[in-house]
């Protein structure tokens, strides 16, 4: 396991690497990011922002969302995984949107929780990018990275991730170290052919070690 100073010369050769790292989902107010980060889930932003570019000029408000049958819907997102399931969740969760919030986005984490689609990962993203709460929302680039380089164990859960990181970073790099360690799994520390030999992390980090072994 990484050391404290260890850790933090991570976080800042990450930010060095991606000091522009943001939200990649496109939406101009925190009812779309609601929308787009529930149909993110086992799909990539990419794809989400290609639906959502038609998708949120069809669908403005909550209100639209169930003014049209569910078929309509989900013809709508058809290109996108689960979009059945979606589909559904997303009307419900804009009902109660409606009927509990005056058809405003809930600012608490455990209120987002209780929406339909809506779990952990999905409420910290809409906290920390919507509203500025501090959050780390640990999705497969930040679990994988977390593991990998040992600042969390291989065993630990995805909430034991989120509480590591939240223990070891300070709370007001949270929200900036989450899209950071995003960014760097996603275009750097990959699931396949991660860049270990181009990696200024690599002296620090476990698996690269091991990917490394007898290549150097």
């Amino acid at each position: 396991m990484l050391t404290k100073q260890q850790i933090r010369y991570c976080l800042d050769e990450i930010a060095n690497m991606f000091p522009n790292a943001h939200c990649e989902l496109i939406h101009r107010n925190p009812f779309e990011l609601l929308i787009a980060v529930v149909l993110s889930a086992q799909c990539t932003d990419a794809l989400v922002n290609k639906v959502t570019k038609q998708l949120f000029e069809k669908y403005k408000t909550p209100e639209d969302y169930v003014s049209v049958s569910l078929e309509e819907l989900q013809q709508d997102i058809r290109s996108i995984g689960l979009y059945r399931n979606k589909a559904k969740n997303i009307q419900q969760l804009c009902r109660i949107l409606i009927e509990q919030y005056g058809g405003n986005v809930p600012q608490s984490r455990d209120e987002l929780m209780k929406l339909p689609g809506v779990g952990r990962k999905t409420a910290n993203v809409v906290v920390s990018v919507a509203f500025g709460v501090p959050a780390i929302a640990v999705d497969t680039h930040v679990e994988r990275v977390s593991k990998r380089l040992g600042i969390c164990r291989w065993k630990d859960s995805v909430l034991e991730v989120e509480e590591t990181l939240m223990r070891k970073i300070p709370k007001e790099e949270w929200s900036m170290t989450h899209h950071r360690l995003i960014f760097f799994g996603r275009y750097h520390c990959k699931a396949q052919s991660p860049k270990c030999d181009a990696c200024p992390l690599l002296h620090l980090c476990r698996e690269g070690k091991k990917r490394m072994k007898g290549k150097m």
